[in-house]
Protein backbone atom coordinates (compact mmCIF):
# COMPACT_ATOMS: atom_id res chain seq x y z
CA UNK A 1 0.00 0.00 0.00
CA UNK A 2 1.55 3.52 -0.97
CA UNK A 3 2.68 5.68 1.45
CA UNK A 4 1.08 9.43 0.56
CA UNK A 5 1.80 12.37 3.16
CA UNK A 6 1.80 16.12 2.95
CA UNK A 7 2.78 18.89 4.81
CA UNK A 8 3.19 22.69 4.38
CA UNK A 9 6.41 24.84 5.09
CA UNK A 10 6.63 29.01 5.22
CA UNK A 11 9.49 28.57 2.77
CA UNK A 12 9.78 28.88 -0.74
CA UNK A 13 9.90 25.10 -2.64
CA UNK A 14 13.35 25.90 -3.65
CA UNK A 15 14.24 25.97 0.33
CA UNK A 16 12.98 22.53 0.09
CA UNK A 17 14.86 21.54 -2.72
CA UNK A 18 18.10 22.77 -1.27
CA UNK A 19 17.08 20.30 1.94
CA UNK A 20 16.62 17.17 -0.33
CA UNK A 21 19.54 17.56 -2.49
CA UNK A 22 22.32 18.79 -0.83
CA UNK A 23 24.09 16.13 1.53
CA UNK A 24 25.44 19.25 3.93
CA UNK A 25 22.26 21.00 4.38
CA UNK A 26 20.10 17.27 5.03
CA UNK A 27 22.78 16.55 7.32
CA UNK A 28 22.39 20.31 9.28
CA UNK A 29 19.00 20.10 9.21
CA UNK A 30 19.02 15.99 10.40
CA UNK A 31 22.04 16.04 12.70
CA UNK A 32 22.79 12.80 10.42
CA UNK A 33 25.55 12.45 7.54
CA UNK A 34 24.43 12.92 4.11
CA UNK A 35 26.75 12.97 0.88
CA UNK A 36 23.67 13.31 -1.86
CA UNK A 37 24.03 13.39 -5.36
CA UNK A 38 23.39 16.48 -7.55
CA UNK A 39 22.42 15.16 -10.49
CA UNK A 40 20.15 11.99 -12.09
CA UNK A 41 21.54 9.27 -11.75
CA UNK A 42 24.19 9.80 -8.85
CA UNK A 43 24.10 7.89 -5.62
CA UNK A 44 22.82 9.49 -2.26
CA UNK A 45 23.29 7.78 1.54
CA UNK A 46 21.87 9.53 4.05
CA UNK A 47 20.88 9.18 7.99
CA UNK A 48 24.43 7.56 8.37
CA UNK A 49 24.19 5.23 5.83
CA UNK A 50 20.89 3.95 7.00
CA UNK A 51 18.86 5.43 3.80
CA UNK A 52 20.76 5.02 0.23
CA UNK A 53 19.89 4.97 -3.73
CA UNK A 54 20.06 6.99 -6.30
CA UNK A 55 18.74 10.32 -7.97
CA UNK A 56 15.45 9.36 -10.58
CA UNK A 57 14.68 12.69 -11.77
CA UNK A 58 15.05 16.06 -10.29
CA UNK A 59 13.45 19.19 -11.24
CA UNK A 60 14.66 22.28 -9.10
CA UNK A 61 12.44 24.02 -6.82
CA UNK A 62 9.61 21.19 -8.18
CA UNK A 63 10.29 17.47 -7.90
CA UNK A 64 12.53 14.74 -6.75
CA UNK A 65 12.12 10.91 -7.38
CA UNK A 66 14.76 8.76 -5.85
CA UNK A 67 15.41 5.03 -5.92
CA UNK A 68 15.48 4.47 -1.95
CA UNK A 69 16.00 1.49 0.14
CA UNK A 70 16.94 0.74 3.85
CA UNK A 71 20.02 -1.20 5.02
CA UNK A 72 18.50 -3.98 6.45
CA UNK A 73 16.33 -4.73 3.00
CA UNK A 74 17.42 -7.52 0.91
CA UNK A 75 19.79 -6.87 -1.27
CA UNK A 76 18.70 -5.57 -4.56
CA UNK A 77 15.21 -4.60 -3.02
CA UNK A 78 14.49 -0.72 -3.49
CA UNK A 79 11.36 1.20 -3.27
CA UNK A 80 10.24 5.10 -5.31
CA UNK A 81 10.08 7.77 -2.97
CA UNK A 82 8.26 10.88 -4.84
CA UNK A 83 8.66 14.51 -3.54
CA UNK A 84 6.27 17.01 -5.32
CA UNK A 85 7.14 20.60 -4.35
CA UNK A 86 3.87 22.61 -4.97
CA UNK A 87 3.74 26.52 -3.90
CA UNK A 88 1.12 27.91 -2.04
CA UNK A 89 1.17 31.66 -1.35
CA UNK A 90 4.32 32.17 0.99
CA UNK A 91 4.55 28.61 2.18
CA UNK A 92 5.22 25.41 -0.03
CA UNK A 93 3.18 21.78 0.17
CA UNK A 94 5.80 18.73 0.58
CA UNK A 95 3.81 16.20 -0.93
CA UNK A 96 5.70 12.46 -0.16
CA UNK A 97 4.74 9.17 -1.98
CA UNK A 98 6.24 6.20 -1.31
CA UNK A 99 5.64 3.23 -3.28
CA UNK A 100 7.26 -0.20 -3.71
CA UNK A 101 9.27 -1.07 -0.03
CA UNK A 102 8.96 -4.60 1.53
CA UNK A 103 5.76 -6.67 2.85
CA UNK A 104 6.48 -7.89 6.42
CA UNK A 105 7.54 -6.87 10.01
CA UNK A 106 10.49 -4.45 9.81
CA UNK A 107 12.65 -4.37 12.94
CA UNK A 108 10.90 -2.02 14.82
CA UNK A 109 6.62 -2.44 13.90
CA UNK A 110 4.72 -4.57 12.65
CA UNK A 111 5.25 -3.58 9.18
CA UNK A 112 7.42 -1.99 6.70
CA UNK A 113 4.38 0.37 5.73
CA UNK A 114 3.82 1.46 9.57
CA UNK A 115 7.64 1.95 9.89
CA UNK A 116 8.05 4.13 7.27
CA UNK A 117 4.64 6.06 7.86
CA UNK A 118 5.69 6.81 11.55
CA UNK A 119 9.12 7.75 10.07
CA UNK A 120 8.71 10.22 7.62
CA UNK A 121 7.36 12.75 9.77
CA UNK A 122 10.00 11.99 12.83
CA UNK A 123 13.11 12.18 10.50
CA UNK A 124 12.25 14.34 7.69
CA UNK A 125 9.48 16.74 8.85
CA UNK A 126 10.05 17.44 12.57
CA UNK A 127 14.06 18.01 11.37
CA UNK A 128 13.10 20.18 7.97
CA UNK A 129 10.44 22.49 9.70
CA UNK A 130 13.13 23.24 12.87
CA UNK A 131 16.15 23.64 10.63
CA UNK A 132 13.64 26.29 8.42
CA UNK A 133 12.97 28.61 11.11
CA UNK A 134 16.02 28.63 12.46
Amino acid sequence: MPIHQEINFPVSPDRIYELLTDGAKFATATDWPAEIGTSEGQPFSIFGGYIEGRQIELVPGKLVVQAWRGSEWAPGVFSLVRFTLSAEGRSTKLTVDHDGYPEGESPMYPSWHEHLSINWPMFYFRPFARYLVS
